[in-house]
């Protein structure tokens, strides 16, 4: 029998209340179904959290034959508004990966760019798989994976779509409802949500979920920033074969680093909830 708790373990719920931010939880024991829901349909700016509907979208549309995934792509930089399709570029200073840029005009695999979307969170590897795949295409899939919420709307830095408030979006439950398909590997196929997973698990940035985790349990994940809003998402896999999903969205920060170590913190009271064994 699934069980449901409402409200926040009475630790996690003391470092929540001290950060002064606002925070959405979902977490899940993929065995013994116990959930820990908090503002979990409270919607947020997705920041690049987006990027796992994109990397589903990219691997669904691969296996039905769109493409392949060690198919080649130009590395471009120069994409589309979506207000009034006036063109815009990245700007490096702004992008967490600075490899791609040195491949502009040359050609990459598709599983290239999922790969540094993904593990280094690269904002053009991220508009390039857009442009191939679509918005519109990534939130209809993510609907068919019973996430009412996620909003894929526009690729990274189209300014005119943020002066306009257009902004991709996400809920917390939602986004654990696409991890929970990739873990149970019935979001594509089994050969594709394993190598996704795969790729959530090469995640190089760390300091949020994993940081406090024990050194033996994996985290695959993707995690998300913008000014003032922290958040990761993903998939924990214990060493005795135990899975659970966890989802942290915050919003409201001063301090990004004060952040990330809020983040790990709640992340490790939730683990240590949800890992206990059922008397």
């Amino acid at each position: 029998m699934v069980s449901a708790q409402s409200a926040l373990p009475g630790s996690v719920r003391a470092i929540v209340d001290s950060s002064g931010a606002t925070f959405a939880v979902m977490a899940i024991d993929l065995g013994g179904g116990r959930t820990i829901a908090w503002n979990e349909r409270e919607m947020f700016h997705a920041a690049s959290t987006m990027k796992t509907p994109v990397m589903i979208e990219v691997f669904r549309q691969a296996a039905f034959g769109r493409f392949a995934l060690d198919d080649s792509l130009v590395v471009k930089n120069e994409f589309k508004s979506i207000v009034d399709g006036s063109p815009y570029a990245m700007d490096l200073k702004d992008d967490s990966d600075d490899s791609m840029y040195g491949l502009l005009g040359r050609k990459v695999t598709v599983r290239h760019l999922v790969e540094q979307m993904i593990t280094v969170s690269s904002n053009l590897a991220t508009n390039i798989l857009i442009d191939l795949v679509g918005a519109d295409s990534t939130t209809a899939t993510m609907r068919r994976l019973g996430a009412p919420d996620i909003l894929v709307l526009r690729g990274v830095e189209d300014g005119k779509a943020f002066e306009r408030r257009l902004n991709n979006q996400t809920t917390a439950a939602d986004l654990a409802t696409i991890f929970r398909a990739v873990a149970e590997e019935k979001a594509v196929s089994p050969g594709a949500d394993r190598e996704m997973v795969e790729v959530l698990l090469r995640q190089r940035f760390r300091d949020k979920i994993p940081a406090l985790l024990p050194t033996d349990v994996r985290v695959a994940h993707k995690t998300g920033n913008i000014t003032g809003v922290e958040h990761d998402s993903g998939i924990i896999y214990l060493p005795d074969g135990r899975a659970m999903v966890m989802v942290i969205l915050s919003r409201g920060w001063q301090d990004q680093r004060d952040a990330r170590g809020t983040i790990a913190n709640v992340a490790r009271g939730l683990f240590d909830e949800l890992s206990k064994r059922e008397p």
